[in-house]
């Protein structure tokens, strides 16, 4: 037995090489996982689930084929898809799960995060993130028409990569005194996150206990995930072609 991770997907209709990799993937190494976890960010943008784009159904019918050959699928939002609902979730029969989640995964007290909550030094962002995920705001966003939705996302966006332009390297990455906080707060287990696409294996000492750091890849130019047993884990990239 064994579980897949993943994050920082970005599908989008303009990346058709990606999206392949990605349904190639739910068909082939997923389906023989005894479970899925997306850490956020599976799509480039989420509008709210009453965009009825046919590029967003393949992906849920996809998902929701996966999910009725008994891989049990687990989502979380990530800072593009955190407007996805429970009428996608329902859709393609998956678990919404907050951020974090701690999971027993195989004997091993793993920490889930999509893993932007620990850029704290990163301000700016954190005080955007804190006005989005508030749900007056939200419920005011969802009740503009998708189209003005869009728009306004798209706006967002070019704001977000010209800010990005101006911002250090460090900065948008993880702090170690955020890591260590959530690791001793859930008493020093594994932590899975993605986020700041810089894949790597960290080894964090906390108090005396040694905690695994596993960073996901995200999909911009490749495909690959996370998989994890009795063993423990390891990076499994997907063919290109």
């Amino acid at each position: 037995m064994h579980s897949i991770f993943v994050s920082d997907l970005h599908l989008c209709p303009t990346r058709p090489a990606i999206n392949r990799i990605f349904f190639d993937f739910l068909r082939g190494a997923a389906a023989q996982a005894e479970a899925l976890y997306i850490l956020g960010d599976l799509f480039e943008y989420w509008a709210g689930d009453d965009d009825d784009d046919p590029f967003n159904a393949s992906v849920v019918a996809a998902l929701r084929e996966l999910a009725d050959r008994g891989v049990a699928l687990h989502l979380m939002h990530g800072n593009r898809d955190f407007l996805i609902g429970d009428r996608f979730t329902a859709a393609c029969r998956a678990e919404l799960l907050p951020d974090p989640t701690l999971v027993d995964i195989y004997g091993t007290p793993t920490l889930l995060m999509h893993g932007d909550t620990l850029c704290s030094d990163d301000v700016g962002y954190q005080k955007f993130r804190t006005r989005v995920r508030n749900p007056d705001f939200q419920r005011q966003f969802l009740a503009r028409s998708v189209a003005a939705r869009k728009q306004e996302i798209e706006k967002l966006r070019a704001q977000s990569e010209a800010t990005k332009k101006v911002k250090s390297e460090a900065i948008m990455d993880v702090t170690p005194e955020a890591v260590e906080a959530a690791l001793r707060e859930h008493s020093y287990p594994r932590l899975i996150h993605g986020h700041t696409h810089r894949p790597a294996l960290h080894q964090h000492v906390v108090n005396g206990h040694r905690c695994e750091r596993w960073v996901l890849s995200d999909w911009y130019t490749s495909g690959s995930y996370l998989q994890c047993d009795t063993a423990g884990c390891r990076v499994i990239k997907l063919a290109t072609t």
